[in-house]
Protein backbone atom coordinates (compact mmCIF):
# COMPACT_ATOMS: atom_id res chain seq x y z
CA UNK A 1 0.00 0.00 0.00
CA UNK A 2 1.48 3.10 -0.75
CA UNK A 3 2.53 5.77 1.97
CA UNK A 4 0.09 9.18 1.41
CA UNK A 5 2.01 12.20 0.02
CA UNK A 6 2.85 14.95 2.54
CA UNK A 7 0.74 17.84 2.57
CA UNK A 8 2.24 20.67 0.49
CA UNK A 9 2.99 24.08 1.76
CA UNK A 10 3.40 27.34 -0.20
CA UNK A 11 4.52 30.55 1.62
CA UNK A 12 4.06 34.42 0.79
CA UNK A 13 6.93 36.67 1.25
CA UNK A 14 5.62 37.93 4.60
CA UNK A 15 4.77 34.68 5.88
CA UNK A 16 8.07 33.34 5.32
CA UNK A 17 9.81 36.52 6.64
CA UNK A 18 8.03 36.12 10.05
CA UNK A 19 8.70 32.16 10.19
CA UNK A 20 12.23 32.95 9.74
CA UNK A 21 12.71 35.49 12.47
CA UNK A 22 10.54 32.87 14.61
CA UNK A 23 12.73 30.34 13.92
CA UNK A 24 16.12 32.10 14.71
CA UNK A 25 14.82 34.18 17.61
CA UNK A 26 16.51 33.58 20.42
CA UNK A 27 14.10 34.43 22.37
CA UNK A 28 10.98 32.66 21.07
CA UNK A 29 9.83 29.66 23.01
CA UNK A 30 11.35 26.12 21.89
CA UNK A 31 7.94 25.27 20.55
CA UNK A 32 7.14 28.38 18.55
CA UNK A 33 10.68 27.69 17.20
CA UNK A 34 10.13 24.29 16.26
CA UNK A 35 6.85 24.52 14.33
CA UNK A 36 8.36 27.57 12.52
CA UNK A 37 11.32 25.50 11.29
CA UNK A 38 9.24 22.11 10.43
CA UNK A 39 7.08 24.46 7.76
CA UNK A 40 9.52 26.11 6.45
CA UNK A 41 11.39 22.90 5.80
CA UNK A 42 8.11 21.68 4.59
CA UNK A 43 7.82 24.71 2.29
CA UNK A 44 11.42 23.64 0.83
CA UNK A 45 9.85 20.30 -0.45
CA UNK A 46 11.07 18.49 2.11
CA UNK A 47 9.29 14.90 2.92
CA UNK A 48 7.90 14.61 6.70
CA UNK A 49 10.96 11.84 7.38
CA UNK A 50 13.59 13.91 6.27
CA UNK A 51 12.27 17.20 8.55
CA UNK A 52 11.78 14.50 11.41
CA UNK A 53 15.47 13.27 11.18
CA UNK A 54 16.52 16.94 10.62
CA UNK A 55 14.89 18.23 14.12
CA UNK A 56 15.37 14.89 15.71
CA UNK A 57 11.63 14.79 16.26
CA UNK A 58 8.67 11.89 15.25
CA UNK A 59 7.45 11.96 11.64
CA UNK A 60 3.90 12.09 13.55
CA UNK A 61 5.07 15.77 15.20
CA UNK A 62 6.00 17.16 11.69
CA UNK A 63 2.79 15.88 10.02
CA UNK A 64 0.58 17.61 12.36
CA UNK A 65 2.02 20.76 12.48
CA UNK A 66 2.63 21.05 8.64
CA UNK A 67 -1.25 19.88 8.67
CA UNK A 68 -2.34 22.22 10.80
CA UNK A 69 -0.74 25.26 8.77
CA UNK A 70 -1.88 24.22 5.22
CA UNK A 71 -5.04 24.04 6.59
CA UNK A 72 -5.36 27.63 8.64
CA UNK A 73 -1.93 29.09 7.95
CA UNK A 74 -0.05 30.52 10.60
CA UNK A 75 -3.03 30.87 12.81
CA UNK A 76 -2.42 26.84 13.06
CA UNK A 77 0.35 27.08 14.76
CA UNK A 78 -1.18 28.14 17.92
CA UNK A 79 -2.16 25.82 20.16
CA UNK A 80 -5.71 24.75 20.34
CA UNK A 81 -7.99 26.25 23.13
CA UNK A 82 -7.57 23.70 26.48
CA UNK A 83 -10.50 23.83 28.63
CA UNK A 84 -8.35 23.28 31.66
CA UNK A 85 -10.10 23.45 35.61
CA UNK A 86 -12.64 25.45 36.17
CA UNK A 87 -12.58 28.48 38.16
CA UNK A 88 -13.13 28.13 41.90
CA UNK A 89 -13.67 31.64 42.21
CA UNK A 90 -16.39 33.48 40.33
CA UNK A 91 -16.48 36.62 38.24
CA UNK A 92 -18.86 38.45 41.11
CA UNK A 93 -16.49 37.61 43.48
CA UNK A 94 -13.15 39.05 41.18
CA UNK A 95 -15.25 42.27 40.81
CA UNK A 96 -16.03 42.33 44.54
CA UNK A 97 -12.10 42.24 45.41
CA UNK A 98 -11.40 45.02 42.98
CA UNK A 99 -14.09 47.21 43.73
CA UNK A 100 -13.62 47.12 47.63
CA UNK A 101 -9.29 47.17 46.35
CA UNK A 102 -10.49 50.83 44.42
CA UNK A 103 -12.26 52.50 47.68
CA UNK A 104 -10.28 53.85 50.39
CA UNK A 105 -10.43 51.75 53.73
CA UNK A 106 -12.23 54.69 56.35
CA UNK A 107 -14.78 54.82 52.87
CA UNK A 108 -16.37 51.67 54.49
CA UNK A 109 -15.54 52.87 57.74
CA UNK A 110 -11.96 50.50 58.37
CA UNK A 111 -9.56 52.53 60.53
CA UNK A 112 -6.83 51.93 58.12
CA UNK A 113 -4.47 54.46 55.69
CA UNK A 114 -4.71 51.36 52.80
CA UNK A 115 -5.58 47.58 52.19
CA UNK A 116 -3.44 45.32 52.42
CA UNK A 117 -3.95 42.01 51.66
CA UNK A 118 -5.11 40.40 54.97
CA UNK A 119 -7.22 42.58 55.65
CA UNK A 120 -9.07 42.72 52.06
CA UNK A 121 -9.99 39.50 52.94
CA UNK A 122 -10.92 39.67 56.23
CA UNK A 123 -13.53 42.52 54.99
CA UNK A 124 -14.66 40.20 51.94
CA UNK A 125 -15.71 37.85 54.57
CA UNK A 126 -17.35 40.03 56.64
CA UNK A 127 -19.45 41.10 53.69
CA UNK A 128 -20.11 37.32 52.71
CA UNK A 129 -18.32 37.95 49.34
CA UNK A 130 -15.29 35.48 49.85
CA UNK A 131 -16.30 31.85 48.94
CA UNK A 132 -12.84 29.58 48.39
CA UNK A 133 -10.97 33.30 49.00
CA UNK A 134 -7.47 33.28 50.34
CA UNK A 135 -4.88 35.97 50.79
CA UNK A 136 -2.76 34.54 48.02
CA UNK A 137 -6.19 33.90 46.05
CA UNK A 138 -6.86 38.28 46.79
CA UNK A 139 -3.57 39.13 45.44
CA UNK A 140 -3.74 37.23 42.28
CA UNK A 141 -6.80 38.86 41.42
CA UNK A 142 -5.61 42.44 42.17
CA UNK A 143 -2.35 41.21 40.01
CA UNK A 144 -4.70 40.96 36.71
CA UNK A 145 -5.49 44.66 37.38
CA UNK A 146 -3.20 48.00 37.95
CA UNK A 147 -4.57 47.86 41.57
CA UNK A 148 -2.11 47.93 44.09
CA UNK A 149 -4.10 49.46 47.10
CA UNK A 150 -0.98 49.15 49.81
CA UNK A 151 0.78 51.40 47.67
CA UNK A 152 1.17 55.11 47.88
CA UNK A 153 2.13 58.27 46.79
CA UNK A 154 2.27 61.79 47.53
CA UNK A 155 1.47 65.05 45.20
CA UNK A 156 0.60 68.47 45.59
CA UNK A 157 -2.52 70.11 44.32
CA UNK A 158 -2.17 74.05 43.02
CA UNK A 159 -3.53 76.43 44.91
CA UNK A 160 -2.14 79.58 43.29
CA UNK A 161 -5.50 80.85 41.86
CA UNK A 162 -3.27 82.17 38.97
CA UNK A 163 -1.09 78.93 38.84
CA UNK A 164 -1.89 78.03 35.04
CA UNK A 165 -0.96 82.13 34.32
CA UNK A 166 1.60 81.87 36.05
CA UNK A 167 3.53 78.57 34.96
CA UNK A 168 2.99 79.44 31.30
CA UNK A 169 4.90 82.48 31.36
CA UNK A 170 8.03 80.51 32.59
CA UNK A 171 7.08 77.32 29.94
CA UNK A 172 6.78 80.14 27.19
CA UNK A 173 10.09 80.99 28.08
CA UNK A 174 11.74 77.37 28.07
CA UNK A 175 9.74 77.16 24.60
CA UNK A 176 11.37 80.43 23.48
CA UNK A 177 8.75 83.12 23.79
CA UNK A 178 7.69 85.55 26.00
CA UNK A 179 3.99 87.77 26.34
CA UNK A 180 3.34 86.07 22.62
CA UNK A 181 6.90 87.25 20.75
CA UNK A 182 10.03 85.32 20.44
CA UNK A 183 12.76 86.29 22.11
CA UNK A 184 15.45 88.31 20.40
CA UNK A 185 18.54 86.83 19.81
CA UNK A 186 20.75 88.15 22.73
CA UNK A 187 17.95 87.57 25.45
CA UNK A 188 19.36 85.51 28.93
CA UNK A 189 17.43 82.98 30.82
CA UNK A 190 18.56 82.27 34.17
CA UNK A 191 16.80 79.68 36.36
CA UNK A 192 18.07 80.48 40.24
CA UNK A 193 17.84 79.08 43.46
CA UNK A 194 19.18 77.89 46.61
CA UNK A 195 20.25 74.67 48.60
CA UNK A 196 20.24 75.39 51.98
CA UNK A 197 21.48 73.83 55.10
CA UNK A 198 24.13 71.47 53.56
CA UNK A 199 25.67 69.45 56.27
CA UNK A 200 29.38 68.86 56.45
CA UNK A 201 29.10 65.63 58.19
CA UNK A 202 32.74 63.67 59.26
CA UNK A 203 32.33 60.16 59.51
CA UNK A 204 33.52 58.83 62.40
CA UNK A 205 35.72 55.89 60.50
CA UNK A 206 37.16 56.86 57.11
CA UNK A 207 35.45 55.73 54.50
CA UNK A 208 36.59 52.63 52.62
CA UNK A 209 36.82 51.97 48.66
CA UNK A 210 35.25 49.71 46.98
CA UNK A 211 36.40 46.08 46.43
CA UNK A 212 35.80 42.78 45.32
CA UNK A 213 32.13 41.68 46.55
CA UNK A 214 31.92 44.59 48.43
CA UNK A 215 30.93 48.09 48.13
CA UNK A 216 31.61 51.26 49.10
CA UNK A 217 31.63 51.02 52.87
CA UNK A 218 30.57 54.34 54.88
CA UNK A 219 30.73 54.69 58.33
CA UNK A 220 27.16 55.37 59.83
CA UNK A 221 28.04 57.35 62.45
CA UNK A 222 29.51 61.29 62.33
CA UNK A 223 30.38 64.49 63.85
CA UNK A 224 28.45 67.52 62.37
CA UNK A 225 30.67 70.33 61.05
CA UNK A 226 28.34 72.76 60.89
CA UNK A 227 26.71 73.68 57.40
CA UNK A 228 26.40 75.87 54.42
CA UNK A 229 24.07 76.55 51.56
CA UNK A 230 24.08 76.62 47.30
CA UNK A 231 23.32 79.05 45.57
CA UNK A 232 23.41 77.97 42.07
CA UNK A 233 22.35 80.12 38.72
CA UNK A 234 21.31 78.21 35.81
CA UNK A 235 22.09 79.66 31.72
CA UNK A 236 18.92 77.86 30.24
CA UNK A 237 19.76 78.24 26.78
CA UNK A 238 23.63 77.57 27.41
CA UNK A 239 23.30 75.35 30.53
CA UNK A 240 26.53 76.83 32.39
CA UNK A 241 25.97 77.06 35.88
CA UNK A 242 27.23 79.56 38.27
CA UNK A 243 27.20 79.10 42.47
CA UNK A 244 28.42 80.16 45.76
CA UNK A 245 28.78 78.68 48.66
CA UNK A 246 27.66 81.47 51.29
CA UNK A 247 27.36 80.60 55.00
CA UNK A 248 23.55 80.82 54.39
CA UNK A 249 21.03 82.11 52.08
CA UNK A 250 19.26 85.66 52.28
CA UNK A 251 18.81 88.80 50.46
CA UNK A 252 22.67 89.92 50.30
CA UNK A 253 24.12 86.02 49.29
CA UNK A 254 21.16 86.26 46.31
CA UNK A 255 22.46 89.66 45.13
CA UNK A 256 25.52 88.58 45.30
CA UNK A 257 25.18 85.58 42.83
CA UNK A 258 23.30 88.05 40.91
CA UNK A 259 26.28 90.44 40.55
CA UNK A 260 28.41 87.21 39.64
CA UNK A 261 26.67 86.38 36.38
CA UNK A 262 25.06 90.32 35.71
CA UNK A 263 28.90 91.67 35.65
CA UNK A 264 29.67 89.55 32.82
CA UNK A 265 29.44 90.86 29.11
CA UNK A 266 26.97 88.67 27.88
CA UNK A 267 24.60 89.49 30.56
CA UNK A 268 25.47 92.98 31.06
CA UNK A 269 25.01 93.43 27.03
CA UNK A 270 21.98 91.37 26.79
CA UNK A 271 18.86 93.21 25.67
CA UNK A 272 16.80 91.44 28.44
CA UNK A 273 18.22 88.71 31.00
CA UNK A 274 14.95 86.55 32.27
CA UNK A 275 15.65 85.72 36.24
CA UNK A 276 13.30 82.49 37.01
CA UNK A 277 13.17 82.28 41.18
CA UNK A 278 10.61 80.29 43.55
CA UNK A 279 9.02 82.12 46.21
CA UNK A 280 12.13 82.01 48.91
CA UNK A 281 12.02 84.94 51.42
CA UNK A 282 15.38 86.34 49.39
CA UNK A 283 13.63 87.03 46.38
CA UNK A 284 9.63 87.16 47.10
CA UNK A 285 7.33 89.80 45.92
CA UNK A 286 7.44 92.68 43.91
CA UNK A 287 10.51 94.27 46.38
CA UNK A 288 12.54 91.76 45.51
CA UNK A 289 11.52 92.43 42.01
CA UNK A 290 12.07 96.28 42.10
CA UNK A 291 15.17 95.29 44.02
CA UNK A 292 16.78 93.74 41.18
CA UNK A 293 15.65 95.94 38.40
CA UNK A 294 16.99 98.73 40.25
CA UNK A 295 20.56 97.24 40.16
CA UNK A 296 20.04 95.69 37.25
CA UNK A 297 17.61 97.76 34.38
CA UNK A 298 17.61 94.49 32.14
CA UNK A 299 17.39 91.83 34.43
CA UNK A 300 13.33 91.43 34.79
CA UNK A 301 12.33 88.54 37.52
CA UNK A 302 9.92 85.91 36.85
CA UNK A 303 8.31 84.07 39.98
CA UNK A 304 7.06 80.37 39.89
CA UNK A 305 3.62 79.71 41.17
CA UNK A 306 3.47 78.50 44.95
CA UNK A 307 4.41 74.90 45.25
CA UNK A 308 6.15 74.71 41.96
CA UNK A 309 9.79 74.60 42.09
CA UNK A 310 10.12 71.98 39.75
CA UNK A 311 9.52 74.20 37.18
CA UNK A 312 12.66 76.21 37.98
CA UNK A 313 15.41 73.33 35.65
CA UNK A 314 18.01 74.27 38.49
CA UNK A 315 16.28 72.36 40.62
CA UNK A 316 17.57 69.29 37.73
CA UNK A 317 21.27 70.54 38.89
CA UNK A 318 20.59 70.36 42.67
CA UNK A 319 19.26 66.98 42.46
CA UNK A 320 22.74 65.67 40.02
CA UNK A 321 24.84 67.68 42.72
CA UNK A 322 23.00 65.79 45.67
CA UNK A 323 23.43 62.26 43.80
CA UNK A 324 26.98 62.74 42.49
CA UNK A 325 28.31 64.76 45.13
CA UNK A 326 26.41 64.49 48.12
CA UNK A 327 25.77 61.64 48.62
CA UNK A 328 26.83 59.82 50.57
CA UNK A 329 27.93 62.98 52.94
CA UNK A 330 31.26 62.41 54.25
CA UNK A 331 33.43 65.99 54.48
CA UNK A 332 35.52 66.68 57.50
CA UNK A 333 34.74 70.43 57.49
CA UNK A 334 33.01 73.37 55.55
CA UNK A 335 36.12 74.20 53.98
CA UNK A 336 36.41 70.62 52.12
CA UNK A 337 32.51 70.37 51.75
CA UNK A 338 32.58 73.88 49.81
CA UNK A 339 35.58 72.87 47.59
CA UNK A 340 33.91 70.27 46.61
CA UNK A 341 30.39 71.69 45.97
CA UNK A 342 32.49 74.07 43.48
CA UNK A 343 34.95 72.13 42.19
CA UNK A 344 31.81 69.75 40.54
CA UNK A 345 30.44 72.79 39.18
CA UNK A 346 33.18 73.61 37.43
CA UNK A 347 34.07 70.10 36.30
CA UNK A 348 29.80 70.24 35.01
CA UNK A 349 30.60 73.51 33.28
CA UNK A 350 33.02 71.97 30.96
CA UNK A 351 30.49 69.71 29.54
CA UNK A 352 27.42 71.52 30.12
CA UNK A 353 24.33 71.40 27.67
CA UNK A 354 21.16 72.67 28.01
CA UNK A 355 18.23 70.48 29.29
CA UNK A 356 16.10 69.18 26.80
CA UNK A 357 12.92 70.85 28.39
CA UNK A 358 9.69 68.84 26.66
CA UNK A 359 6.66 70.31 28.75
CA UNK A 360 4.92 72.83 27.31
CA UNK A 361 2.05 75.41 28.19
CA UNK A 362 -0.41 72.67 26.27
CA UNK A 363 0.92 70.05 28.28
CA UNK A 364 0.39 72.12 31.64
CA UNK A 365 -3.15 72.81 30.49
CA UNK A 366 -3.88 69.18 30.31
CA UNK A 367 -2.77 68.20 33.42
CA UNK A 368 -4.44 70.38 35.18
CA UNK A 369 -7.61 69.27 33.14
CA UNK A 370 -6.95 65.89 34.81
CA UNK A 371 -6.44 66.77 38.48
CA UNK A 372 -9.25 68.53 38.00
CA UNK A 373 -11.58 65.66 37.28
CA UNK A 374 -9.60 62.96 39.43
CA UNK A 375 -10.43 65.90 42.22
CA UNK A 376 -14.53 65.71 41.22
CA UNK A 377 -14.56 61.99 42.67
CA UNK A 378 -12.67 62.39 45.50
CA UNK A 379 -14.42 65.75 47.17
CA UNK A 380 -18.03 64.05 46.61
CA UNK A 381 -16.40 60.75 48.64
CA UNK A 382 -15.43 63.45 51.14
CA UNK A 383 -18.15 64.51 51.31
CA UNK A 384 -20.16 61.56 51.68
CA UNK A 385 -17.78 60.74 54.56
CA UNK A 386 -18.25 63.98 56.20
CA UNK A 387 -22.33 63.03 56.28
CA UNK A 388 -21.42 59.50 57.27
CA UNK A 389 -19.33 61.21 60.60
Amino acid sequence: MPLPRAVPVTLTAAQRTTLTKRARGARTAYRDRLRARIVLAAARGRDNARIAADLQITADTVRKWRGRFAGRGPAGLADLPRCGRPRRISELTRAAVVALACQLPAATGVPLSRWTGPELLAELTQAGVADALSVSSVLRILAEHPVKPWRYQSWISPRDPDFEAKAAVILDLYQGSYQGARLRPGDRILSVDAKPSIQARGRCRPTAPAARGTPVRVEHEYVRHGALALLAALDVRTGKVFAATPDTTGIVPFMDLIGQVMNRPEYKEAPRVFVIVDNGSDHRGQAAASRLRDAYPNAIMIHTPVHASWLNQVEIVFSVIQKKVLTPNDFPGLGTLSYALLAFVHRYNRTARPFNWKFTADDLTALLRHISQREQPAAGQQATLSQAA
